[in-house]
C-alpha cells in the first residue's frame, strides 16, 4: 500500500466501530485540517519554515516483534522551546481504552504548536496495533519504554524532558510508566486509576456494571489476551477472586508507589467525583501517598466526561491544566495561564464553586459524629439527634430498595451538566428493603469534604452478604440527591451472630443547603454491583451501648 493509501486507511479506521465512533469522527475532522506536507514530513532545519506542526503516521516495533500504530506531531521549525541542539520536550500518549492514536490529535496539535514533540500510539491489542489486550500489564509497561526509545531515536525529542499524558487506560499506563522508566519526568493522568483493585473490587464487592461497560467498549476494536478474558470471566462468576485481585494489583500504580517516589516524577491527577469506573477514593488515596511534585484536581462528572470537549479541539480546562503542568515541569515556565495552581483544587458539587488547598489533609477542618437512633412508626430513625442505643432494625436481604448508585457514565455526567445525581423519594423507600435515618433540617450549609464513614453492628441470617450505604441531601419535599455511596461485603460470619461493620463512602465535596436534611439509607442490592446477600435473608442493624452506630461527616 502506498503511503497516501495507508494514511487514508488509517483515517478510515479512526472513524469506525462501536463506542469509539463519535470521538473518532471528530478527530478525523481535526486531521483534515493538517497541512498537505503532513503526509511526507519535510527535512527539518533551523532555516525551515512551515505553517504549523507537522503530522506523520508511523509504525513502532516492540521488542517482541509486535508493531504499534502511532502518529507524531512535531513543532514547526523555529518554534520556541528547543534546546541548543534543536531538541524539544516530548509528550508520549498511550491511547485510552478501545481508542486509537488519532484520539488526542486535537490536543496534540496544541502541544506541538507550543513546542512539544508529541507521540501518540494505539495500545497493543487495539485497532491495527499488534498483540493482545494486556490492561497495563507487563507487556504494556515494556511497550512504554520501547516507544520512548523509538521517539528519542526518530524525533527531535530531548531525553531530559520526557512526559506522559493519558486518559483512562492511557492515564493508568502513564502512572505505571513513571514507576518503571526513570526517564519520565512528568505525568498528567486524566480520569486515572491508581489502585485497580479498589476500582474493580472496593469494599470486597464486584463492580460489575463498570466491568461490563469496559468490556463492551473494547469488543469492536480489541483482541483480548487470554489472561484478561479469564480474569473477566472469573470476576463475573465470582470465582477465584484472589487471582482476580492479584491480576489487578500487578496493574496498579499504587503497588509501585515506592518507585514513582524514588524517581521523583511530577504527577498531575485530574479525576471526577462521581467516576463510576475508577472511584474517587482510590485516586485521592493515591495522591496522598505521592511524595514528589504533585497536584490533584477533582471536578463533578463521571469517567472521562470532564475531558470530552477537549477531544473536539474546544477549550477545555482539564486539558489546559495538563498543558500548564508540562510547561511548569518540563519547560520551567508558568504555562499558558501563568498559574501553577494549588496542590489540591476541588470543584464543589451542588454549585459550591472552586476551593484550593495546600494538601488533602487540609480539605476538611474536622469531623462530626452523628448517632443513629431507633426507627419510628414509619420506619425512619433519627440521625444527628441525641445518642440512642439498644435499638435494632431489620430488612429483607437481596431486594433493591430503589436507592442505587445510578447508571455507569450517565449519572455522573448528569451531575456535572445539571447538578442532578441519582435521586430518590426518601419517604417512599420501602422499609422492608431499606433502613433509613434522617436528620432534622440544618439551619446552615453543611460543607462535606472527604470520605463519610459509617460504623454499625450487623446481624445476618446468612454467613455472607453486602450492605450498600447511601448518603442523601434531602429537600423539603423529601427528594434526596445522592451525595456519596459505597458497598461493603462480608463473608465467613456465623449466621445470627452480631459483628461490627465499617463502610467508607467514596470521597466527595458537596454543599448541603440550609433547610435540607441528611439521610442515610442502607440496603443490600444495587444494580451496579455484584452483591452477595441471599434473597430473602434477614439483615439487622443495631446500636449496642458499648459500640454505638454512627455516621461520621468530614466537614469544612
Amino acid at each position: 500500500m502506498t503511503r497516501s493509501g495507508r494514511i487514508r486507511a488509517h483515517l478510515v479506521r479512526g472513524c469506525l466501530a462501536g463506542a469509539a465512533a463519535m470521538t473518532s469522527i471528530a478527530l478525523c475532522a481535526s486531521i483534515g485540517t493538517a497541512p498537505a506536507s503532513a503526509a511526507t514530513p519535510p527535512a527539518r532545519s533551523a532555516a525551515a519554515v512551515t505553517d504549523g506542526p507537522s503530522f506523520r503516521l508511523v509504525d513502532i516495533p516492540m521488542k517482541d516483534g509486535v508493531v504499534l500504530k502511532a502518529d507524531v506531531l512535531a513543532p514547526a521549525a523555529g518554534t520556541p522551546g528547543a534546546d541548543s541542539r534543536g531538541r524539544y520536550p516530548v509528550i508520549v500518549q498511550p491511547a485510552s481504552w478501545g481508542q486509537n492514536d488519532l484520539e488526542y490529535v486535537a490536543q496534540a496539535r496544541k502541544l506541538a504548536a507550543d513546542g512539544y514533540v508529541v507521540v501518540t500510539y494505539t495500545v497493543r491489542g487495539f485497532w491495527l496495533s499488534g498483540g493482545r489486550v494486556d490492561v497495563g500489564g507487563p507487556t504494556d509497561v515494556a511497550d512504554i519504554s520501547s516507544v520512548i526509545d523509538w521517539t528519542l531515536a526518530h524525533t527531535e525529542a530531548d531525553p531530559q524532558r520526557v512526559g506522559m499524558l493519558g486518559l483512562s487506560l492511557g492515564a493508568g499506563m502513564s502512572l505505571l510508566g513513571a514507576a518503571f522508566d526513570p526517564r519520565i519526568k512528568a505525568v498528567a493522568a486524566l480520569s486515572a486509576w491508581g489502585d485497580l483493585v479498589d476500582s474493580l473490587y472496593s469494599g470486597q464487592t464486584r463492580h460489575l456494571q463498570a466491568a461490563a461497560l469496559l468490556n463492551a467498549l473494547q469488543a469492536p476494536t480489541g483482541r483480548p489476551g487470554a489472561e484478561y478474558a479469564r480474569t473477566l470471566a472469573d470476576l463475573y462468576a465470582n470465582r477465584d477472586m484472589k487471582e482476580v485481585v492479584n491480576w489487578a494489583r500487578m496493574r496498579s500504580p499504587l503497588t509501585y508507589m515506592d518507585r514513582i517516589n524514588a524517581h521523583g516524577t511530577a504527577v498531575l491527577l485530574a479525576n471526577a467525583w462521581s467516576d463510576s469506573i475508577f472511584n474517587s477514593s482510590q485516586i485521592t488515596d493515591f495522591y496522598q501517598k505521592l511524595t514528589g511534585p504533585k497536584r490533584l484536581i477533582m471536578r463533578p462528572g463521571d469517567h472521562a466526561t470532564q475531558e470530552l470537549t477537549g477531544f473536539l479541539g474546544m477549550d477545555n480546562e482539564t486539558w489546559a491544566n495538563a498543558h500548564d503542568w508540562f510547561d511548569q515541569q518540563l519547560k520551567g515556565s508558568g504555562g499558558t495561564s501563568g498559574d501553577h495552581g494549588a496542590p489540591v483544587e476541588l470543584h464543589v458539587r451542588n454549585g459550591g464553586g472552586e476551593e484550593d488547598y495546600p494538601s488533602w489533609q487540609a480539605v476538611s477542618a474536622g469531623t462530626r459524629s452523628l448517632p443513629l437512633g431507633r426507627a419510628d412508626a414509619f420506619g425512619t430513625g433519627a440521625l444527628d439527634g441525641p445518642a440512642d442505643t439498644g435499638w435494632r432494625t431489620s430488612i429483607t436481604g437481596g431486594i433493591d430498595s430503589g436507592a442505587d448508585a445510578g447508571v455507569t457514565e450517565l449519572s455522573g455526567a448528569l451531575d456535572q451538566i445539571a447538578a442532578l445525581p441519582p435521586i430518590v423519594e426518601v419517604p417512599l423507600l420501602p422499609r422492608f428493603a431499606a433502613a433509613v435515618w434522617q436528620s432534622a433540617p440544618y439551619p446552615s450549609v453543611q460543607r462535606i469534604r472527604g470520605a463519610v464513614t459509617l460504623h454499625t453492628t450487623v446481624t445476618s441470617s446468612a454467613s455472607e452478604g453486602t450492605v450498600f450505604a447511601y448518603v442523601y441531601d434531602v429537600n423539603t419535599l423529601g427528594v434526596g440527591k445522592l451525595i456519596s455511596h459505597a458497598p461493603q461485603s462480608w463473608s465467613g460470619h456465623t449466621p445470627g451472630q452480631a459483628f461490627p461493620l465499617d463502610v467508607a463512602l467514596f470521597t466527595t465535596a458537596y454543599d448541603v443547603p440550609a433547610g435540607h436534611r441528611l439521610a442515610l439509607v442502607l440496603d443490600t442490592k444495587d444494580p451496579a454491583y455484584g452483591g452477595s446477600t441471599p434473597l430473602g435473608s434477614d439483615v439487622s442493624f443495631s446500636s449496642p451501648q458499648a459500640d454505638p452506630s454512627r455516621l461520621v461527616l468530614p466537614l469544612r
